[in-house]
């Protein structure tokens, strides 16, 4: 969905070219609060504003993104500020929240994973103590250089 404030020639062309169906256009800040607030409780939101009359909007969603350097205001209620005001940065920001969120989940649950596995060799007898040791470390080692994916940057952050 675009909530904007804009006239809706403006926002139903934009809208187009980013694919966005639903599309609201002149709307206050009050209205765009109200539709925010609406549609948190059924969905989790991220409100993307630009301008001060955004910053209720940004506080009321699940996560905000100021977007631009136009409002100290704005960037306050934000959780997060993206300084350039092209749609490529909030783009790319998505991309990479994803590919970290994944990363961070494969080392996490992989190395919870591995270690239960070893837990039960070890207590069924097929995994003597000092070896046990090692393989824990071995474990630890091999999610932490999966976590460490993140640093390799991938091969596209756009789909633009």
């Amino acid at each position: 969905m675009i909530l904007s404030g804009d006239r809706e020639s403006e926002v139903s062309y934009l809208a187009g070219r980013v694919g966005i169906t639903d599309v609201k256009a002149n709307k206050n800040p009050e209205e765009k609060l109200e539709i925010v607030q609406a549609e948190t409780k059924r969905w989790n939101t991220l409100y993307v504003g630009d301008g001060i009359n955004d910053a209720p909007a940004l506080r009321a969603a699940t996560v905000g993104i100021a977007f631009g350097q136009n409002s100290d205001v704005t960037a306050e209620a934000a959780g997060a500020v993206i300084m350039d005001s092209s749609l490529r940065k909030l783009d790319e920001l998505m991309h990479i929240s994803r590919r970290m969120r994944r990363i961070a989940l494969q080392s996490a649950v992989g190395g919870m994973a591995l270690s239960v596995i070893g837990m039960f060799l070890a207590a069924f007898g097929y995994l003597p103590p000092v070896a046990g040791a090692i393989t824990q470390e071995v474990i630890d080692v091999l999610a932490v250089l999966n976590a460490l994916r993140v640093a390799i940057p991938p091969s596209s952050l756009t789909d633009y």
